[in-house]
């Protein structure tokens, strides 16, 4: 993770040729006050890459994970835990009653994959340029196609039997699960799995991303790994 004078600097150079701010979304009066310190950050961007978001990464994308594989080690996954980012994700994920030695917070989860598998594999032009601004900053960010949204995002609990998405196939949740919902639906267990049919597809024009900010995570590194996607994404 890069320190705060690093990513003041990128903030200054991004700044500079475009605004990089993101909107902050919704919440529940019940979430504001039990967990305030949760938000969540949305910003949309269209692919501006030759080829469609869930083909194959151009060369300097996967050139970019490769220098990733060869700097994240044995010691870092190890150690990733007391880094302060990470530390806040794995407080709030006991706060929100979730084990994060069992349920791991996304950058270890990332790391951990990083050891079974030796490396950081590309497997998307979406998928890795998400992968990259974890890596860079500890703050996850997931994508959506703008496309099958209903209204800003934002974060709630869920209701009894409410479906995960609009699909005819979808799962029907339990109540009071932290969900990321629009106007009319939940798209997105909080930290867990996208809904069927809201995900980005080969035919997604326009993206929105969103990544969630918990206490003791600095607003400027959830800006940056957003603005990092948005970025890479946007790259003629």
């Amino acid at each position: 993770m890069r320190p705060d004078a690093d990513l003041h600097a990128e903030q200054g150079r991004c700044s500079a040729g475009r605004d990089r701010r993101s909107a902050e979304g919704w919440r529940a009066a019940a979430i504001e006050d039990e967990l305030p310190g949760l938000r969540i950050l949305v910003g949309e961007t269209v692919n501006g890459r030759a080829q469609p978001l869930t083909g194959a990464s151009p060369p300097d994308v996967r050139a970019r994970l490769r220098e990733l594989s060869n700097r994240v080690r044995g010691a870092r996954a190890v150690g990733i835990r007391r880094e302060p980012v990470a530390a806040a994700y794995r407080v709030f994920f006991r706060q929100i009653g979730l084990d994060p030695d069992i349920v791991r917070t996304p950058v270890e989860a990332a790391l951990m994959e990083r050891m079974l598998s030796g490396g950081f594999h590309p497997t998307s032009l979406l998928a890795d340029v998400l992968l990259i601004a974890l890596l860079d900053t500890g703050v996850p960010v997931w994508a959506l196609d703008s496309a099958s949204l209903d209204g800003p995002l934002g974060i709630r609990a869920s209701t009894t039997g409410e479906p995960l998405g609009r699909s005819r196939k979808a799962q029907a949740l339990a109540s009071d699960r932290l969900v990321v919902a629009d106007s009319s639906t939940a798209l997105a267990v909080l930290f867990g799995e996208l809904a069927p049919g809201h995900a980005v597809h080969g035919e997604t024009t326009r993206v929105t991303l969103f990544a969630v900010q918990v206490e003791g995570v600095p607003t400027l590194y959830v800006e940056e790994s957003l603005w990092a996607c948005r970025a890479a994404l946007e790259r003629s």
